[in-house]
């Protein structure tokens, strides 16, 4: 029966590492990063010690919360990059973030948020540094307009954030027109493509007497 033992403690140590994320993607979805530990240890079901022997402080429990997604986001700076025509890679790169952030509020909380002591939470500063390139090339191409800066990309996140709908669904819908309007606000000589389809976010008005 000793023989088992180890491995039982390891399943019951993975079980409940994999709680505690659960907890606080939940968590940190909902109300930010200001969440308390112990509330994170509370929905988890553990005990603060256990919680803290799996992450020793909140800045990497956040960090490793939000791996994939700042795998995801990576990937998709990495494809916009490479793309031989800067515009359109940044359009990619605007495009799939926002949906990306549109998924997961949490995420966007620690993208935007600075820790205490957490540098570069969430990757954000291999993103800025290599969209930065990326607009840089595409204002060369006299396709971004010349006053764009990256705060304005900033504010596009923080605003993508605010869309609040009844579904997924519909929240990714409203933030891919989002992206859309953002996309030709930031073009140089905006021709108006055709938008995204528009999402239902409120009461249809009533009809008129």
């Amino acid at each position: 029966m000793t023989d088992h033992l180890p491995h039982t403690l390891r399943s019951d140590a993975l079980d409940n590492r994999e709680r505690i994320l659960d907890a606080a993607r939940a968590l940190f979805s909902a109300d930010g990063l200001d969440v308390p530990m112990r509330e994170i240890a509370r929905r988890a079901g553990v005990g603060p010690a256990t919680l803290y022997r799996h992450f020793p402080t909140k800045q990497m429990l956040v960090a490793e919360a939000f791996a994939d997604q700042l795998r995801a986001c990576r990937t998709i700076v990495d494809e916009g990059c490479a793309d031989p025509d800067p515009w359109r890679g940044l359009c990619l790169v605007i495009e799939k973030i926002c949906e990306l952030h549109a998924r997961d509020r949490g995420f966007t909380e620690a993208f935007l948020s600075t820790l205490p002591g957490a540098p570069d939470v969430a990757g954000r500063e291999y993103t800025v540094k290599a969209v930065a390139g990326l607009a840089q090339r595409a204002k060369d191409a006299g396709h971004l307009r010349p006053d764009f800066v990256l705060d304005d990309l900033i504010l596009v996140l923080m605003a993508n954030k605010g869309i609040h709908a009844t579904s997924t669904a519909t929240q990714i819908m409203a933030s891919r027109r989002f992206a859309g309007l953002a996309i030709q606000a930031f073009e140089a000589c905006p021709h108006h493509a055709p938008l995204p389809p528009a999402a239902r976010l409120a009461p249809a008005a009533p009809a008129s007497a």
